[in-house]
């Protein structure tokens, strides 16, 4: 028999002692990765009798798809994910607005005489104002319930897993878009009405815990090394599947009708669900609480779901002498981060507002600003973002290196009064027994915060370079101008990968999926605070003539972020974290 790539390379007997522990080194090796690759591997034994089953075999897989899917990287399929549910969440974004504008007015000709003359029949003051008051109803809602979506997605991830509860927050909005066609069907007060109250239904799944969940997954199943650089990919994925559902949604609206993007939305959240279930990776429960039993100490239902805000009380740490002291890292770190969104996160709506006042941007002029912007910023966090990250971590690597031989160097050699003298350890001669137990040489593998040292690094200066390129958009004295600006200021947008780099660095594997929920709680708040209190000194500068000092203000207010997080540190090198439920069961067993 000819040989082939199965044949093997080694005797029956010495094939066989080596097959039986490759045998029991693949079982262990599958067991350990059944969580996330579970999909990928097929057992088939390679033995020259099954040379022609095993080829029909592989050709009969190469041609499935959900073959072909799970073999993709796990990097991959999560961020195609998240493209595609951001893109199915965008389809009705720019509709939505349309059809409260048409349903405002068919309410406005229900109770005034019909519309006689030329023209558009919905060009009224009267319709305006209505729309804007029940469309700001809409968006409080929506901001209130997502809100409580986000402790119900935390809450439902250390329960059912990460992907199971991303499901059903994939699955809830289609239900809610269904809902929605009704809506549109119905017209007028009463299609408002069945609007404003499918909000409720974003309670139990909706795009803030979509966005919680799928980082959640990332921090779970991807390495720590590559955990920044994939939160920025993710992010940059996000904006990527808005800019293309924006426009795709409009596009649809305007060629097939007002009600089609619904319809499309409600397909799209299907096809979503299912990728979610056959692509990407499972993570029990178990496994994400670091071998506990999820809610074992919690009391009740309620101290699970608030679980996220006991991470941003200062942790306490034990360091290498035994004695434990507060760590204040993770709360100053979410004050500079609430600082920083409240900075940062308004620069488009600003920048839309600014043009408009002030250039005379029309709606076309402005969906082109915010299409680039929205571009841009994909483009840096998928392409650039991580290459910095990656770059910047063996800078710095090798910045420590050299100033750690420098510190060690620093002896007493120098002194007149101990010259010749022995006084360092190494200097001294040992018995041959303790040799062995001498610090090595060699360093040590970096741990996980060591890894991450950069991140914060960057994470202040990228606040720093915002208020800068910030402050130059003030200096805009013509439209192109403005456009510059819209493609300049995306490659400061940085900070929020990083932050939850960072975060899922400075907390224990147990509190990471809470770690994130915490810090995008603090970023909704800040989103919040900053279109109010943005918006209010906006007005007030414009009424003023100067318009163009919000961005000052916008830059100076990104500058004390970075100043915050100067305080913000990781904990000591070989110090441990405390965690709560550790300190229970050590009270209790002394007692």
């Amino acid at each position: 028999m000819a040989a082939d790539e199965t044949t093997p390379l080694l005797p029956n007997g010495t094939a066989g002692n080596n097959s039986s522990v490759n045998d029991s080194a693949n079982s262990r090796q599958s067991s350990s990765s059944s969580s996330s690759l579970s999909s990928n591997d097929t057992d088939t034994e390679n033995t020259p009798s099954d040379n022609h089953h095993h080829v029909n075999k592989e050709k009969q897989w190469s041609l499935n798809p959900l073959t072909l899917l799970t073999r993709l990287h796990v990097e991959t399929r999560i961020l195609l994910a998240a493209f595609l549910i951001t893109t199915s969440f965008s389809f009705t974004q720019v509709p939505i607005f349309y059809v409260f504008y048409l349903m405002e007015c068919d309410d406005f000709y229900t109770r005034h005489p019909p519309y006689a003359g030329s023209g558009d029949r919905c060009s009224r003051n009267e319709i305006a104002a209505g729309t804007a008051t029940d469309f700001s109803f809409l968006a409080m809602s929506t901001t209130i319930c997502g809100t409580v979506n986000l402790f119900f997605a935390g809450w439902l991830v250390k329960k059912i897993g990460p992907r199971l509860a991303l499901m059903a927050q994939v699955l809830v909005p289609a239900i809610r878009v269904l809902t929605q066609i009704l809506g549109v069907l119905a017209g007028g007060r009463s299609g408002i009405v069945i609007f404003q109250a499918t909000q409720l239904i974003t309670v139990l799944g909706g795009p803030v815990g979509y966005i919680l969940i799928i980082n959640i997954i990332v921090g779970e199943v991807v390495s720590p090394a590559r955990r920044t650089p994939v939160f920025g990919m993710l992010q940059g994925c996000f904006m990527l599947g808005q800019a293309v559902g924006y426009l795709t949604g409009g596009m649809i609206g305007d060629a097939w009708g007002i009600r089609r993007p619904f319809e499309v939305a409600f397909v799209a959240f299907l096809i979503s669900t299912a990728y979610v279930q056959l692509a990407l990776p499972y993570v029990s429960p178990e496994s994400m609480a670091g071998g506990k039993k999820a809610g074992s100490k919690a009391k009740g239902v309620a101290a699970g779901f608030f679980a996220p805000l006991k991470v941003l009380a200062p942790q306490r740490v034990r360091l290498r002498s035994g004695k434990e002291i507060k760590h204040f890292g993770v709360l100053i770190l979410c004050t500079g981060v609430f600082l920083g969104v409240l900075a940062t996160d308004f620069a488009a709506m600003l920048i839309q507002m600014y043009a408009t006042a002030v250039f005379g941007f029309r709606q076309s002029d402005n969906g082109w600003l915010m299409s680039e912007f929205a571009l841009m910023r994909a483009v840096f966090l998928i392409l650039l973002f991580p290459r910095i990250i990656s770059s910047g971590r063996k800078w710095y690597a090798k910045r420590q290196s050299q100033r750690q031989p420098r510190r060690d160097s620093i002896s007493d050699e120098r002194d007149p009064a101990t010259q010749g003298l022995l006084i360092r350890p190494e200097q001294l001669e040992a018995p041959m027994g303790t040799y062995a137990e001498e610090e090595p040489m060699v360093t040590q593998p970096p741990t996980e915060t060591e890894d991450t040292h950069f991140d914060l690094f960057f994470l202040r200066w990228s606040l720093v370079a915002d208020g800068l390129l910030t402050s130059c958009a003030a200096l805009a004295t013509k439209k192109w101008h403005i456009y510059l600006a819209a493609a300049m200021l995306p490659f400061a947008s940085g900070t929020a990968p990083a932050a939850k780099g960072v975060m899922t660095e400075m907390c224990s594997p147990s509190q990471r999926a809470d770690a994130l929920n915490a810090l995008t709680l603090v970023e909704n708040i800040g989103r919040l605070a900053t279109q109010g209190f943005f918006g209010f000194v906006f007005a007030a500068l414009a009424e003023a003539g100067k318009p163009h000092l919000t961005f000052y203000c916008n830059a100076i207010l990104a500058m004390l972020a970075a100043s915050v997080l100067i305080f913000s540190r990781f904990p000591l090198n070989g110090s441990e974290l405390i965690e709560a439920d550790d300190a229970e069961e050590h009270v209790d067993g002394s007692t």
